[in-house]
C-alpha cells in the first residue's frame, strides 16, 4: 500500500511547470534584468540604423567585400529581436501599484498595444527578397528600423539610473549628431553616384584618380564633407545642379534644426547643473552683493567667502538629512526610539570656519551640538591656551538644555570652544528639545536624573538649593491647587445664582402676563387661573388685591 501510494503520488506531480516557471520568470519593468536586456537590445538596433543605410545603395563595395560577416550579423540581430518580443511577453506591468505576474494577462495587454505591431512588423521575413533580388539588396531590412523605441526607452531607464546624467545626456547628444551626419554622408555619396563622380566640384571625385578609389577614403569624404554642410561651417564648393541645391537646402534645414536640438539640450543640462547647486548650496554671487550692499568689512568677507568654497570643495551640503544613525549623548541614553529618532529629525547641521568661536564663556546656553567632523578646542579667554581637543563624535552643552534645579552655572557657558579648522556639527536647540518631550514626559524625568548625576560627577549641582527650589516649587503647586479648588466653587455657585436668576425672571414674565389679563375686559384663560390658584396664598392675595383694584379704578366701558 504505501509503496503504490509513492508511485501515484510521484506520478501525479507535474514537473514540467515549474522548470518552465524558472526558465521563463516575470520579469519587473523597474528591475535589474529588464534593464540590462534593454541594454543588449541597444547593440542591434544601432546596427541597423547604422550599417543597413551604408550598405543601402551607397556603399556597394562595403556590403560585396563583407557579405558573410553583414549575413552572420543580420541573423544574430533578428535572433535577439526574436528574443525580445519573447521577453516582452514575460514583462509584468503595474496595476494600481502591485505588479501584475499573470502571463495570460501580460500576454493580452502586450498584444493590443502598438508596440506589438511595430515588433511584428520589424521582425517580417523580408529577406525571402534575396531570392529574387539577390543577397545585395539589403533594403529589404528597413523594417528593422521599426525597433527604435527599445532603444529610447534603454537610454531614458540609464538616464534615471546613472550617477552622472548630465554627462550621459552629453553623451547621448552626441551619439544623435554622429548618425544624423553618418546617414547624410551616405545619402551624400549615393546622390554623387547618381549624378556621377567627378561632373562637378560639389559631387565625390572620380574614383579613378588616385587615392580616392578606396572605400575609407570615400566614406570619410562623404562624413567630411556633410559635416562642413550640417554644422554651417562653409568652404563647401558651390552646388550646379537643381539636385545638388535641394540637398544643400534640405541640410541647410536640418543644420538649424539641429542647432536648436543642441542648444536646447545643452542649455537644458547647465540649468539642471545650476538647480543641483542652488539646492544644495548657497547663491555666492546673491552673498557677496548683500555684504557689498551692508557694507561689511573685508575681514568678514573673506570668511565668508572661504567658508563657501569649502562647502564646494568638499561637496558638503548645508541640508543634509542623513546625519546620524545612533545618540550617543549620555543623557538620551536608555530613551525611547522614537524618542530619538524625532531628535533627529529636529538636529541642524552647522558649518564653522578657522578661528571662529562655536560659544564663549558666560553665554546663554540654548543649544547642544555634537560633532560630525572637524576638531574644536577649549580655550581660556585669551583664545590661544589650549585646555583640551575635542574631535568627531563628541557633544558638548547638554545640560544647557536641560532645566535641572540646583545647577549652580545655570545656563551659562563654562568654556570657550573655537574651531581650529572648518568643523561640521549639529545643533539641537531647547525649544525643539522642549517639543519633542512634551509627547514623552516619562522621557524627560529619565533625562532630567541623568543630567542630575551628571552634574553631581561635577559637583556643579547645589543640593540645598534643589531641595529649596523643590519646596517652592511643591508649594507653588500647593498654592495652583487651592486657586483650582476655589475657582470650581466660585463657578458652582455662579451657575446657581444664573439658575435663580432665571427663575425669577420666568416668574416676573407669568406676572406681567397675568396683569395684563386681568386689565382687559374678557375673562383669564383657565390655565393662568390654575397657575394663579396655585401659587402661595399670600402672594395671590396680595396680587388678586391688586388687580381688583386696578379693575375698580378702570372706568366702566358701558
Amino acid at each position: 500500500m504505501n509503496q503504490d501510494s509513492k508511485v501515484k503520488t510521484t506520478e501525479s506531480s507535474p514537473p514540467a511547470p515549474p522548470k518552465a516557471r524558472k526558465l521563463l520568470p516575470v520579469l519587473d519593468p523597474s528591475g535589474d534584468h529588464y534593464y540590462w536586456w534593454l541594454n543588449t537590445m541597444v547593440f542591434p538596433v544601432m546596427y541597423n540604423l547604422i550599417i543597413i543605410v551604408c550598405r543601402f545603395a551607397c556603399f556597394p563595395d562595403l556590403q560585396q567585400s563583407y557579405l558573410v560577416v553583414w549575413l552572420v550579423l543580420d541573423y544574430t540581430s533578428d535572433l535577439l529581436y526574436l528574443l525580445d518580443i519573447v521577453v516582452r511577453f514575460h514583462t509584468g506591468f503595474l496595476d494600481q501599484g502591485i505588479l501584475v505576474v499573470d502571463k495570460g494577462r501580460i500576454s493580452s495587454r502586450y498584444v493590443r498595444t502598438w508596440s506589438f505591431f511595430l515588433d511584428l512588423a520589424s521582425l517580417m521575413p523580408t529577406d525571402l527578397a534575396f531570392l529574387r533580388l539577390g543577397p545585395h539588396t539589403p533594403t529589404v531590412r528597413l523594417n528593422r528600423f521599426l525597433r527604435a523605441p527599445r532603444l529610447f526607452e534603454a537610454f531614458d531607464r540609464t538616464e534615471t539610473r546613472t550617477a552622472y546624467p548630465n554627462a550621459f545626456r552629453i553623451t547621448k547628444l552626441m551619439l544623435y549628431i554622429f548618425v544624423v551626419i553618418h546617414w547624410n554622408s551616405c545619402l551624400y555619396f549615393a546622390l554623387s553616384r547618381y549624378l556621377g563622380f567627378g561632373r562637378d566640384a560639389w559631387v565625390y571625385p572620380d574614383p579613378a584618380q588616385p587615392g580616392f578609389e578606396r572605400l575609407r577614403r570615400q566614406y570619410l569624404y562623404s562624413f567630411y564633407f556633410s559635416t562642413l554642410i550640417l554644422t554651417t561651417v562653409g568652404d563647401t564648393p558651390l552646388p550646379a545642379r537643381e539636385e545638388e541645391y535641394l540637398f544643400m537646402v534640405g541640410d541647410f534645414l536640418l543644420a538649424v534644426m539641429g542647432f536648436a536640438t543642441i542648444m536646447g539640450s545643452m542649455s537644458s543640462v547647465i540649468y539642471n547643473m545650476n538647480t543641483a547647486d542652488a539646492a544644495f548650496y548657497p547663491d555666492h554671487a546673491l552673498v557677496k552683493k548683500y555684504m557689498k550692499q551692508q557694507h561689511v568689512n573685508r575681514r568678514l568677507e573673506r570668511r565668508v567667502i572661504d567658508w563657501y568654497q569649502h562647502l564646494q570643495i568638499n561637496k558638503k551640503m548645508t541640508n543634509e538629512v542623513a546625519i546620524l544613525q545612533h545618540f550617543r549623548v549620555q543623557i538620551f541614553q536608555n530613551c525611547e526610539a522614537s524618542l530619538l529618532e524625532e531628535l533627529v529629525l529636529k538636529l541642524q547641521p552647522q558649518t564653522y570656519s578657522p578661528g571662529e568661536y562655536v560659544c564663549r564663556k558666560g553665554d546663554i546656553g540654548r543649544e547642544m551640538y555634537i560633532i560630525r567632523e572637524g576638531q574644536l578646542a577649549v580655550v581660556a579667554d585669551d583664545g590661544v591656551t589650549q585646555y583640551a581637543v575635542l574631535g568627531a563624535g563628541l557633544y558638548f552643552g547638554e545640560i544647557s538644555i536641560i532645566n535641572i534645579k540646583g545647577n549652580m552655572s545655570g545656563n551659562r557657558r563654562t568654556a570657550n570652544i573655537k574651531s581650529l579648522g572648518y568643523s561640521d556639527l549639529f545643533c539641537l536647540s531647547k525649544e525643539d528639545l522642549r517639543e519633542v518631550l512634551s509627547e514623552y514626559p516619562k522621557a524627560q524625568v529619565v533625562m532630567e536624573e541623568k543630567g542630575r548625576e551628571i552634574l553631581l560627577k561635577m559637583n556643579k549641582l547645589d543640593v540645598n538649593a534643589e531641595a529649596a527650589e523643590i519646596a517652592l516649587q511643591e508649594a507653588t503647586e500647593s498654592r495652583l491647587r487651592g486657586l483650582d479648588q476655589q475657582l470650581d466653587d466660585l463657578q458652582t455657585k455662579f451657575a446657581r445664582l444664573l439658575a435663580e436668576l432665571e427663575s425669577s425672571a420666568l416668574k416676573i414674565a407669568y406676572r406681567i402676563e397675568r396683569l395684563e389679563w386681568q386689565t382687559r375686559e374678557w375673562p383669564m384663560p383657565e390655565e393662568m387661573a390654575e397657575a394663579d390658584d396655585e401659587g402661595e396664598p399670600g402672594e395671590g392675595t396680595s396680587q388678586g388685591g391688586k388687580g381688583r383694584t386696578g379693575q375698580e379704578g378702570l372706568p366702566d366701558p358701558e
